[in-house]
């Protein structure tokens, strides 16, 4: 019996590491993928003087901890409302959900948005939202908080990887309009993981 239990064990530690060594290599192909994008000038936003001196963007390195499950709450009775941005561009959300986790032994919470308005793309019918801001927010990260891409869960849980945060295209021009995260998606905590800022624009 005790070796019975042994092995399950074992087998158990063995498709927990599995799992958690597929996520993080999700993680390093996300941003694979995001480099390989601002790098390729048919593809890229930066302007032709940005390429002068860029050889790349800087990420945190990847971190298993900042990749939570987090429990997922549906809020369907909320209205729509017009999302500020930095230009006077006002597209219209609503909220879907709350994502509820942990991290460092705190509890945070973090909303998720959907927007009204369909999709050009066919494939991004389940997609959700989520702009944040944290203390590497100016110190760090670029100072108008980060996006993460979030699919629509089956369930009551949702995985939230931090190392795939991006920054919105207006940390790269100022000829862009986006969205300003709302202050209750701001973390009290330092999220040193995903891309970091590209400077001053």
């Amino acid at each position: 019996m005790k070796h019975l239990s042994f092995f399950s064990l074992l087998l158990f530690s063995i498709v927990v590491s599995a799992q958690d060594e597929n996520l993080i290599s999700k993680s390093k192909a996300a941003q694979i993928e995001l480099n390989e994008e601002f790098s390729n000038p048919e593809t890229t936003i930066l302007e032709p003087e940005d390429f002068k001196d860029f050889h790349g963007l800087e990420f945190y390195p990847i971190n298993e901890k900042f990749i939570v499950e987090a429990k997922f709450v549906r809020t369907p009775d909320e209205k729509p409302f017009l999302m500020p941005t930095t230009t006077s561009r006002t597209p219209e959300y609503v909220k879907y959900g709350e994502a509820h986790f942990s991290l460092d032994g705190k509890d945070f919470v973090l909303n998720l948005f959907k927007s009204t308005q369909p999709y050009d793309e066919p494939g991004y019918e389940d997609y959700l939202f989520l702009p944040f801001t944290d203390l590497t927010s100016g110190d760090g990260s670029y100072g108008g908080g980060r996006f993460l891409d979030q699919r629509i869960p089956e369930g009551n849980t949702i995985i939230i990887d931090f190392n795939k945060a991006y920054n919105p295209y207006c940390a790269y021009s100022a000829r862009f309009s986006c969205p300003i995260p709302p202050k209750e998606n701001d973390l009290l905590i330092r999220i040193e993981a995903g891309v970091k800022d590209f400077g001053k624009h």
